[in-house]
């Protein structure tokens, strides 16, 4: 099952660099400029998305009451 994360990972960054690619070869809108339009609609979104990305960090590398090896 680890490969399976491993390769879902890996298709997900793959995707964004495809739509990234695709996006510059063909003038249409990044990421990066999508994120900075949303952010200028809604100015909340950069806290709160990383609020999300915080405790993400924190969920899966903190350790907490369980240690960080594996049974």
């Amino acid at each position: 099952m680890a490969w399976a994360w491993a390769v879902w990972i890996l298709l997900i960054a793959a995707s964004f660099a495809a739509m990234e690619g695709f996006a510059l070869a063909t003038d249409r809108m990044t990421l990066s400029r999508f994120t900075w339009i949303a952010s200028k609609r809604f100015p909340p979104l950069p806290f709160v998305v990383g609020l999300i990305v915080g405790f993400l960090a924190c969920h899966f590398w903190w350790g907490g009451i369980v240690s960080f090896e594996p049974v």
